[in-house]
This record gives C-alpha cells, structure tokens and sequence, in this order.
C-alpha cells in the first residue's frame, strides 16, 4: 500500500531579503504601503481649495503624503499617501476623505486607484533605505514635482521562464531605468501590489522628475523592450500630476 502521509508543514520566511552584508543576508520585516488616489473636485470652492483644505487636513496625521494637480484633467487631483501600517489608511486617512468628500464634493474616480507595497529584489545594498527611505526621499523632493504613475501586469509566460531568462530581461529595464536617474531626468518608484490591487495588476510604477518630458521619453523607451514588448499584458491607465503639497511620514 501506498503511504499518502501529509508533507512536513514549510517554516516560511516572509521578510525582504538584500545583498549580503559581511557574509549574512540582510533582512527586513518592514516596507512601506503607498495608495494613490484620485478625485474629481466638484464642490463650488474648485481643486485649489480643495488643495488647500486637504493639506492641512492630512498635516494633522503621521502620514507620509502629497497632492497632486491632475494635468489631465481641470477639476482633478491626486491623493498619494504611505504609511508601514496599512491600519493607518483606514484609521486616519479612511475617515478624513469621508467628511472631505462631503465638505469639499471629491467624486473619487477608481480607475485611477493604485496601492501597493514596497519590496526587495534581493540585490539591494542598504536595504532600508531602499524599502523605506529612499521612496519618500523620491516623492517629497522639492524640485521633482512632476509624476507619472500607472500599474501593470505581466503575462503567465513570464513567469515559466527560466530564472536567467528573467533576469536578463529584467536587466534590460534596470539599464534604461538607471540611466535616466543617472542623469536626473526620471527617478523611480516601484511597488508590488499582487493581491492589493482590484483589476489583478502585479506593480505600480511611479516616475518623478524635474519635468514632465523625460517621464513619457521613458516609457516610450521602455516599449522597444523584451519584457514591454513581449510580456506585459496591460499597463495603465495613466495618472499624471505636479505636486502640490507633500509631507514626510512620522513614525
């Protein structure tokens, strides 16, 4: 008779996990959660009292934010916030786009809702900063206004590939993507959101800059791609906005 006894339960770890330091992984069970949200100002007082209103509303929280002024739309604006505990945006934030939305008339438009978590690649070399520092760092910088946020996903055959297939064709979009940043024209954000997002996106790309042309050379650049061009199945839809207001988290 065949033995069909239960496999030993697996011991999981679930940190994010850098490049070695001395010989030992760095690990870190911390990472931030960052949610964009978008709104169409439809009370008499118009996006700038909106702006106005809704910074100093979010000043009153430990929330890392900042406000955007949609440039697709008149009467738009985007909420961007982050926080390590995700209780907080609906402890704090949840509540006070209740009454702003009443007060202020924000018709949310959830196309345009993006959240996601940051995460590690395995090869970072400060792996705080990178997860923690570095993504606040990139949103709140005063002279990178401009932003371009938009969520993607890759097809199946993407993940049957083998694992040094993958990584080339990952590098290929760390290339572009440092050379950019390398000569201040796009610096990036990217966040996993598998499982956080409503229409099945895996990522959430967030391109910052000093101006708003090096974000969509970018992208265009990045279409010429293996991954683009062969194994995303959607990208978009597309947030653009010029920051308005930011703060920075507290702990």
């Amino acid at each position: 008779m065949h033995s069909h006894a239960n496999p030993e339960p697996q011991t999981l770890d679930v940190r994010e996990r850098g490049a070695d330091r001395d010989g030992q992984p760095q690990r870190l069970e911390r990472r931030l959660f960052m949610q964009l949200l978008a709104f169409d100002v439809r009370g008499p007082g118009g996006p700038s009292v909106a702006l106005r209103e809704l910074s100093t509303r979010l000043a009153g929280t430990k929330l890392g934010a900042v406000l955007y002024e949609d440039a697709q739309r008149p009467t738009g604006l985007g909420i961007l916030t982050w926080t390590e505990r995700p209780d907080a945006l609906l402890d704090e934030l949840r509540p006070l786009l209740a009454e702003a939305t009443a007060t202020l008339g924000l018709a949310q438009l959830p196309e345009l809702t993006m959240f996601g978590r940051t995460y590690s690649t395995g090869h970072e070399d400060d792996l705080e900063y990178w997860l923690l520092r570095r993504p606040e760092e990139t949103v709140t910088r005063a002279e990178w206004r401009w932003a371009i946020w938009y969520p993607l996903r890759r097809t199946g055959a993407f993940e049957q590939l083998e694992g040094k297939d993958k990584g080339a064709i990952l590098r290929e979009h760390a290339v572009i993507g440092r050379n950019y940043g390398a000569a201040d024209l796009a610096h990036d954000v990217r966040l996993a959101c598998h499982g956080l997002d409503a229409a099945d996106n895996e990522f959430v790309l967030g391109l910052v800059g000093r101006e708003l042309f090096p974000l969509s050379h970018v992208v265009q650049s990045m279409r010429s791609t293996r991954q683009t061009s062969q194994y995303i199945a959607q990208m978009g839809p597309f947030f653009v906005g010029r920051a308005a207001w930011s703060q920075r988290s507290t702990p």
